[in-house]
């Protein structure tokens, strides 16, 4: 496992992190343990969450991947882990139970911190902008978090190229924390989200990127086809996962699967090892169900493309990744 820094800082992390939104969703809490456990074995240092995991299933008021999380750090040392958890959702009832207020953020910290089972959270963020707080509300909250020990880092995430570059004005301007990573929708198929203004943003600044979502909802690891769709898949429910079965994307995936047969890789583990060859990117969040699925995303672990295949791939997507080199 390859350890990187988290954008300008001094924290090393695993080069995939652990995405844990999945934990009582579509994996049982058992499945949920084992993945950790796997994770942890294989040199992953790095676990991704949220306060709102997994909220919007049945029977889940929330917290519960946090709690997960907690009880497993409870036979693992603390120190060597690094926990990124975020704040933003509707976590309580009435207008405060959500936003990145003041108010909001003192109370939902302090849930994360018994949940997590931890005395500090390594990397907060702001799970998405909150256009009813001003931003320096935001972020003096953010810094007394930081000064009084119970955050090490913040980040933010689902922010435009602008916002993180306003954000990081009013930082600089008040002398506050910054943020330090960015957590955008990023993958082959959605470049043009971050290609190039927030990626040209985060390699100028220094602010580490940790994409969400790199295989697109499944659809990069080939299980849908031109011919058939898997029942129960989110294919068949997902308008997200749906926007991406075209035939140019289809014909991405013959390239992409030509090229790992070449190496000896599978589809998934190419559009991993292209965000993992991307220099502006620290560690795709990668998901799993089971510890077969995440078997698979460790094999992508040091897998670095050709010049040849990612400018096949800019051509493929339509996007010159030459941009950063001018």
């Amino acid at each position: 496992m390859e350890y990187r820094k988290l954008g300008r800082t001094g924290l090393k992390v695993s080069e995939l992190c652990l995405g844990t939104m999945t934990f009582r969703w579509t994996a049982t809490e058992e499945q949920s343990y084992r993945v950790l456990d796997r994770a942890w074995a294989a040199g992953i240092n790095f676990i991704d969450t949220a306060d709102v995991y997994s909220r919007w299933a049945p029977g889940n008021p929330g917290g519960v991947a946090e709690r997960i999380i907690g009880q497993w750090l409870r036979s693992r040392p603390r120190e060597q882990i690094v926990i990124a958890t975020k704040v933003r959702g509707q976590m309580w009832d009435g207008p405060n139970g959500e936003g990145l207020s003041r108010q909001h953020i003192m109370r939902a910290v302090e849930d994360s911190l018994r949940r997590l089972n931890t005395e500090y959270i390594d990397l907060y963020q702001t799970h998405a902008p909150d256009w009813d707080t001003p931003l320096d509300e935001t972020l003096r909250a953010l810094d007394d978090l930081v000064r009084d020990g119970k955050v090490r880092y913040i980040g933010a995430s689902n922010h435009a190229a602008w916002l993180l570059t306003k954000a990081l004005w009013t930082s600089d301007r008040h002398n506050l924390a910054r943020y330090d990573s960015i957590q955008p929708h990023y993958h082959l198929l959605n470049r043009r989200e971050v290609e190039p203004d927030l990626a040209a943003l985060c390699l100028d600044q220094g602010i580490g990127m940790i994409p969400y979502s790199p295989l697109a909802g499944g659809f990069l690891t080939g299980k849908y086809t031109r011919d058939h769709v898997p029942e129960n898949s989110r294919g068949t429910t997902s308008v997200g996962v749906q926007r991406w079965m075209t035939e140019q994307n289809f014909q991405l995936l013959d390239e992409l699967r030509a090229m790992g047969q070449a190496r000896g890789k599978t589809l998934a583990q190419m559009a991993l090892g292209w965000l993992l060859t991307q220099p502006f990117v620290t560690a795709p969040i990668v998901g799993a169900n089971t510890v077969e699925q995440l078997e698979e995303s460790l094999g992508a672990v040091g897998l670095r493309l050709s010049e040849e295949e990612m400018g096949r791939l800019d051509e493929l997507t339509g996007v010159d990744r030459n941009w950063f080199r001018r």
